[in-house]
C-alpha cells in the first residue's frame, strides 16, 4: 500500500522538527515541497538527501496526475509546506481531496498525519486571549471579501485568528480599527514567530498598531482578536 505522510515542518526555527518527522523524510521516496528551495535547506542542514518535487497552487492537472501515479506504483511520499502543517491555508489540501475523491486510488493510499510546528497554535498558547473556543480564517483577503472578512470578525462571538502578509499588516490592522463596533477588544500580534526577532504585540487594535509603526513590519504576521 502507498503512503502520503503530512509533515510539518518548522515555521521558523530549523530545531523545531520531530524525531519522527526527520526520519520520515529520510526514508520516504519522494517530498514534495511548496517551493523545493525552501525545503531543500531544511533537508541539508539535517544532511537529509530524499529527491524533492514542486507541489503548490499552480501545479497543473498533468503534475497532479503523475504524482498519484506515484502512489498507484505505491512509493511513499511525504507531503510539506514553507513553514508549518501542510494543508492549513495550503495547497496540499488539493491533493488530499484529489485522492479521497478518487475510487480507484483512495482504498490504496494510507494518509498518515505527522503533527509537529503550527503558527496558528503558537501564537494562540502565548496570546492569552480566549482560546477555549476560536475560529481560525486563514489569510486576510488582499482585495476580494475584505469588507466581508472585517464584518466577521466584528460580529464574532469567540476569538478570532489570522494570517497577514508583512506588506498589508498596518492596512490590515487600520481597516480592523474602523470597523470595531466594540474598539476596546484584545489583540495580540505575533510577528516572526520562533525566529530571532521574533515578537509579540498586545493590546487594544489601537495600541498595537502604535507599536507596530515605532518598530519593525518587516516578517510573517498571526493576529488573535479576542471577542
Amino acid at each position: 500500500m502507498a503512503k502520503l505522510y503530512l509533515v510539518a515542518t518548522p515555521i521558523g526555527n530549523l530545531k523545531d522538527i520531530t524525531l519522527r518527522a526527520l526520519e520520515i523524510l529520510k526514508t520516504v521516496d519522494v517530498v514534495l515541497c511548496e517551493d523545493t528551495r525552501t525545503t531543500r535547506k531544511l533537508l541539508s542542514h539535517y544532511d537529509i538527501h530524499t529527491p524533492t518535487r514542486s507541489f503548490h497552487q499552480h501545479t497543473s492537472a498533468l503534475e497532479l496526475r503523475q504524482i498519484k501515479e506515484l502512489l498507484a506504483q505505491d512509493k511513499t511520499i511525504a507531503l510539506v509546506t514553507d513553514a508549518g502543517t501542510p494543508c492549513i491555508s495550503d495547497p496540499g489540501n488539493m491533493l488530499i481531496q484529489s485522492i479521497i475523491a478518487d475510487s480507484n486510488l483512495s482504498s490504496r493510499v494510507a494518509i498518515h498525519p505527522i503533527p509537529g510546528a503550527s503558527a496558528l497554535i503558537t501564537l494562540i498558547s502565548v496570546a492569552g486571549l480566549p482560546a477555549d473556543e476560536f475560529t481560525f480564517l486563514g489569510f486576510v483577503p488582499v482585495k476580494k471579501h475584505r469588507a466581508q472578512f472585517f464584518k466577521m470578525i466584528d460580529e464574532s462571538p469567540r476569538s478570532i485568528v489570522c494570517y497577514e502578509s508583512t506588506h498589508r499588516i498596518i492596512k490590515t490592522l487600520e481597516e480592523l480599527q474602523s470597523i470595531l463596533t466594540n474598539t476596546s477588544r484584545r489583540v495580540c500580534v505575533g510577528r516572526e514567530l520562533t525566529k530571532q526577532f521574533e515578537t509579540l504585540y498586545r493590546g487594544t487594535v489601537e495600541e498595537v498598531l502604535q507599536q507596530l509603526k515605532a518598530g519593525s513590519t518587516k516578517g510573517e504576521f498571526v493576529i488573535m482578536i479576542a471577542p
